[in-house]
């Protein structure tokens, strides 16, 4: 975790306006409820019905059904402008939740391990807010996405027409992070979060008796061998001045002491940030892969599938939203610009169809044990951040419309 100092409580309060501060109750009243009622990919009725609910009570136009169980709201400022859209996303994770808390999942097995209940809690009391203080130029367009966790809501969403009617100029939305403490904004220009792809091997050997190795084509140690070779890819392939990793999180293979293995199955990821190697992992990893099971007489089956881009801001509506945090959080320490992760999103979807800002929000808290990794099974995070994440989206809202802050039309991708 990182040592960064930021400002007390009290002093970041003073810089949240009063209406939104009287919102906290809410924001967590409404975070918890979902916390309690988490739901996978594509499955998110309870979710999307709890969101409908809200937006129709309050008098906001919405649309539901989008992508399944997404919901697209705008609200219009009583002075026409540019269109800036809010993206929340609302699934939940295949775990088990060990935390002893009130809200605890109750949906065994599933849980909001990653944040997501206090996005979509964020960018309804951003919407509550805006409805009611209609201010600004412009309109702003709420994107409550489902299945960011997999197997990817943002695609079918845009395919739907999430950003049409009207035109979307601009996109930001922001992930609560258990990487920086409470307090912090994390914007960066550029590649924010790695493209993701991912494969599934099996190798196929010949099974037979432990004792007769020399009958057989032993799978585990191809597959051992190929595991090792992989890592060789990053190593002696990408550029040392690049990032990149590539990992085999599962190997199964085997079913008891004397018995050499017939087949192994193979599970991994490669993640990386510029655009220059796309497609070049996957034939890469299919190059080793058939190389050493040629070697050992085995065959193989690979299936190797990108599942997102890489996650790029607009360097201009970085700008923008780092202008912005500024009038929030504590500068300098309060603002973390060298971040950047392995992890994926498919918010880069949406930054590939319009320029627009992803940001993190510093969402760990030490001293009351709030700090443990996302999609950990004792993941949570300090509540108080709430307020601050809808101060945050309120402003750029505010500010968008009276800015030109929106960049000419540039191949977004250009800059990775």
């Amino acid at each position: 975790m990182t040592s960064l100092s930021v400002a007390s409580p009290a002093l970041w309060l003073d810089r949240v306006r009063p209406d939104i501060r009287g919102l906290q109750p809410q924001l967590v009243q409404w975070r918890r409820h979902l916390h309690q009622y988490p739901e996978l990919g594509f499955q998110e009725h309870l979710t999307s019905e709890f969101v409908a609910q809200k937006l129709q009570s309050w008098g906001v136009d919405f649309q539901t059904g989008i992508a399944k169980t997404g919901i697209v709201a705008a609200i219009e400022g009583i002075q026409p402008g540019p269109v800036l859209a809010i993206r929340a996303d609302m699934d939940a994770l295949p775990i088990r939740e060990e935390n002893d808390v009130p809200y605890k999942s109750r949906h065994d097995g599933k849980m909001h391990a990653c944040g997501h209940d206090g996005h979509t809690a964020i960018a309804l009391a951003t919407a509550y807010y805006l409805s009611r203080h209609r201010a600004f130029r412009g309109t702003v367009k709420f994107v409550f996405q489902p299945a960011e966790e997999g197997p990817g809501g943002a695609k079918p969403m845009i395919e739907a027409g999430a950003l049409k009617n009207p035109e979307v100029d601009a996109i930001i939305g922001l992930h609560l992070w258990n990487n920086l403490p409470w307090g912090t904004v994390g914007v960066r220009s550029g590649p924010l979060m790695a493209a993701v792809e991912l494969f599934d091997l099996q190798v196929l050997g010949k099974g037979g008796h432990g004792a007769m190795p020399h009958q057989t084509v032993d799978a585990i140690v191809v597959a051992s061998q190929i595991v090792n070779a992989l890592q060789s890819i990053v190593a002696r392939n990408v550029d040392p001045i690049d990032s990149a990793v590539v990992t085999v999180g599962a190997f199964e293979a085997g079913s008891t002491h004397n018995v050499i293995a017939n087949t192994a199955q193979l599970k991994g990821t490669v993640r990386y940030f510029k655009r220059q190697y796309e497609g070049f992992f996957g034939r890469r990893v299919e190059d080793v892969v058939a190389g050493i099971c040629r070697s050992y007489g085995a065959r193989y089956e690979l299936d190797y599938w990108q599942l997102y881009p890489a996650t790029v801001n607009d360097p201009r509506m970085a700008a923008f939203v780092k202008s912005i945090a500024e009038q929030v959080v504590e500068t300098p320490v309060g603002l973390v610009p060298e971040c950047q992760t392995m992890g994926g999103e498919d918010m880069s979807f949406f930054l590939q169809e319009v320029p627009g800002c992803y940001f993190f929000l510093g969402s760990a808290n030490s001293q009351k044990k709030l700090d443990y990794p996302h999609h950990h099974p004792r993941f949570d995070f300090d509540e108080t951040v709430l307020a601050m994440g809808v101060e945050l989206f309120v402003r750029c809202v505010e500010q968008f419309g009276k800015t030109d802050v929106r960049p000419s039309a540039v191949d977004r991708r250009s800059l990775v």
